[in-house]
Parts: structure tokens; sequence; C-alpha cells
């Protein structure tokens, strides 16, 4: 079951932006989960889930809003470089 998030915006707004009041939605939901992937908070996988799209195609979308597919700190890079030196060597 799904909740349901209602966000009030100008009337006028989906026109602004030469867009349906669909289409203006389902970017709104999707740059909600991207936002929210970005900061860590959702992995790819619930972030797709937010935005109703498969997780391919969610992160395919991400570089159309500057949003980096790949998600690591500092920490996590170093990990899987020394992951990837061990089983080279």
């Amino acid at each position: 079951m799904a909740t349901q998030l209602t966000l009030s915006i100008p009337e006028d707004m989906p026109q602004q932006l030469k867009m349906s009041e669909a289409e203006f939605a389902r970017e709104a939901q999707f740059l909600i989960a991207a936002k929210l992937y970005e900061l860590g908070r959702l992995s790819s996988g619930r972030a797709a889930e937010l935005a109703g799209m498969p997780r391919v195609v969610f992160l395919y979308m991400l570089d159309r809003y500057g949003v980096p597919a790949i998600n690591l700190q500092a920490e996590e890079i170093s990990h899987e470089i020394s992951a990837a030196i061990r089983l080279a060597g």
C-alpha cells in the first residue's frame, strides 16, 4: 500500500514550465527520489521504487539531472580499490 503526498504548487507552475500537470508530477516525483538517493538516504532500488520506474531506468536518468549514478563515499572508494588490487594480485 502506498501513502499519498500532497504538494501545493502555484496553479500556473506546470504551464510556466511548459509541462502538463501529469508531467510536472512525474518529474517532481523523480527529483525527490533522485535527491534522496544523492544524499545517501535511499538506495538506488528504493529511490527507483519511489520514482515509479525500474532501477536501471532510474540510474540512467540520473545523468540528465547531474546526479552521479555511483554514490560512494571516499572510504568506500578506498575499500573498493583495495579489494580490486587484492583480486588482481
